[in-house]
C-alpha cells in the first residue's frame, strides 16, 4: 500500500502565497503520475495540476496557470505545489493523488492512491 501525506494549508490573504508538499509512503515504486485535486462544500473534486514521474511532463487547469508550480523530487517521494497570488476562489481542500501508471488523468477517477487532504484559505 501507498500512503500520502500533505502539509502545507493554512489561511493566507489574497495575493498572497502557500506551498503544499505530499509525502509518499509505503510502496512508493508503485507511485508514478501524481497530481493536485481541489474540492469545495457541494463541489466536484476539481483538478488542479499533475506530474508525470519524470518531472518533464506537467499540466495544469487554466484558473491555475501562471500563478501555481507544481513539482517533484523522487528521491525524496514528495510533490510539491507552490501557489502565489492566490485568490479567494482558490479557497478548497487540496488533495493528493497518485496513480500506478503513466497516464494523466483530469478526473479523480485516474487515481489509486489519495492523501487525506489540506485546508486552503485565502481571504479577500
Amino acid at each position: 500500500q501507498v500512503q500520502l501525506v500533505e502539509i502545507g494549508g493554512g489561511l493566507v490573504q489574497a495575493g498572497g502565497s502557500l506551498g503544499l508538499s505530499c509525502t509518499a509512503s509505503g510502496r512508493t515504486f508503485s507511485v508514478i503520475t501524481m497530481s493536485w485535486f481541489r474540492q469545495t462544500p457541494g463541489k466536484e473534486r476539481e483538478f488542479v495540476a499533475a506530474i508525470s514521474w519524470s518531472g518533464a511532463d506537467i499540466y495544469y487547469t487554466d484558473s491555475v496557470k501562471g500563478r501555481f508550480t507544481c513539482s517533484r523530487d523522487n528521491a525524496r517521494n514528495t510533490m510539491f505545489l507552490q501557489m502565489n497570488n492566490l485568490k479567494p476562489e482558490d479557497t478548497a481542500v487540496y488533495y493528493c493523488a497518485a496513480s500506478r501508471d503513466n497516464s494523466i488523468s483530469y478526473t479523480p477517477d485516474g487515481y489509486f492512491y489519495w492523501g487525506l487532504g489540506t485546508q486552503v484559505t485565502v481571504s479577500s
